[in-house]
């Protein structure tokens, strides 16, 4: 005898039950998936969820916040404000901060100096660097040891390397005028730091002195990155060494010295604690840098004006991202051309 009917046959306008589990199986089994898979998009992205990795970012962008962004907006804040003399803000000054800055009488006698402080610095720190780096890269005798010690001067604090040669040039007691006057190559002292005619060129000596350790770290790191086939190819081909430098050495270590090269313009641009402490003696802004052109506004001019210095801040910050954009899109058109 045949099966009931109502286990075989659905009644009209519906489908049998086991048809209807059968069909809605895979779409409650696409729609699982689908949540399924936008949790694991939400929680796994990146390998990790948005809320741990912010968890480890915290005290990062923490740090950030109080050490970068906040200085920043205060600086702003600063520069458009009018303070007394003893540092009340007084209300909003609108652009007039600007405005005196620009027109300042030393302002051409401070930017000119920053020129040829940044310049030379630089310029003739990555010179002696190569040649530093050239004789690190060697395998000799005591290496380890001539390494730690040419790190010394870039470790130390700079404040302290600048009291150093300020009693090295000291014009009573100074070693250098003791060397000089012993040797009678002068004849008598001089006064490094108060004579005009040398307190620049005592002041770009330390920033060689305190730049050439960590360029020449750079540029080691470079020639170490240059395979030796490369180097033996050239000699089998004939090559001479002062061809194998400029033909292969300096090209490959192009990167390194970008690199150093940027670096230093920043360090040298910024390097307060030099020209300060060796300049501290001087009146006016005969030998400033605008780094201590914009300290001296607030606390050692005849202005003391917190807003004036704020303002002065700004425009170092926007001419070092300038000098930097232009070293780059300089270097960057020379490779075209090659």
């Amino acid at each position: 005898m045949a099966d009931d009917p109502q286990d075989a046959v659905a009644e009209p306008g519906r489908m049998p039950v086991a048809a209807t589990a059968s069909a809605a199986s895979p779409v409650g089994s696409a729609s699982s998936d689908g949540s399924s898979t936008g949790r694991r998009r939400r929680t796994l992205h990146g390998g990790t969820s948005i809320w741990v990795a912010l968890l480890w970012l915290g005290p990062a962008l923490l740090l950030i916040i109080g050490v970068v962004v906040f200085p920043a907006v205060q600086l702003v804040r600063a520069a458009f404000s009018k303070y007394s003399i003893t540092g009340l803000r007084l209300g909003d000054a609108g652009t007039t901060n600007f405005e005196n800055v620009l027109n300042h009488s030393s302002l051409t006698t401070v930017l000119a100096n920053t020129v040829v402080w940044v310049v030379v610095v630089v310029a003739v720190t990555v010179l002696i660097s190569l040649a530093v780096a050239q004789f690190l890269a060697k395998d000799f005798f005591g290496r380890k040891v001539v390494r730690w010690a040419i790190i010394v001067p870039w470790a130390a604090s700079l404040v302290i390397t600048a009291k150093l040669f300020t009693m090295i040039y000291d014009y009573y007691y100074g070693t250098l005028n003791l060397i000089l006057t012993t040797l009678h190559i002068t004849s008598g002292p001089i006064d490094f730091l108060g004579d005009d005619r040398w307190t620049m060129a005592s002041m770009i000596l330390v920033g060689i002195f305190v730049s050439v350790p960590f360029t020449a770290y750079v540029f080691v790191a470079g020639l170490n990155a240059i395979p030796d086939d490369v180097y033996e190819a050239a000699k089998i081909d004939g090559a001479r060494p002062w061809q194998i430098y400029w033909r292969i050495t300096l090209p490959l270590l192009r990167p390194a010295m970008v690199v150093a090269s940027v670096l230093n313009i920043i360090y040298v641009f910024n390097s307060f604690p030099i020209v300060y402490t060796l300049n501290d003696r001087n009146p006016g802004f005969l030998h400033d840098t605008t780094i201590t052109f914009m300290y001296k506004l607030a606390f050692k001019s005849a202005e003391k004006d917190v807003g004036m210095s704020a303002a002065a801040g700004i425009f170092n910050v926007l001419l070092i991202l300038i000098v930097v954009v232009i070293y780059l899109r300089t270097l960057k058109w020379q490779e075209q051309e090659d």
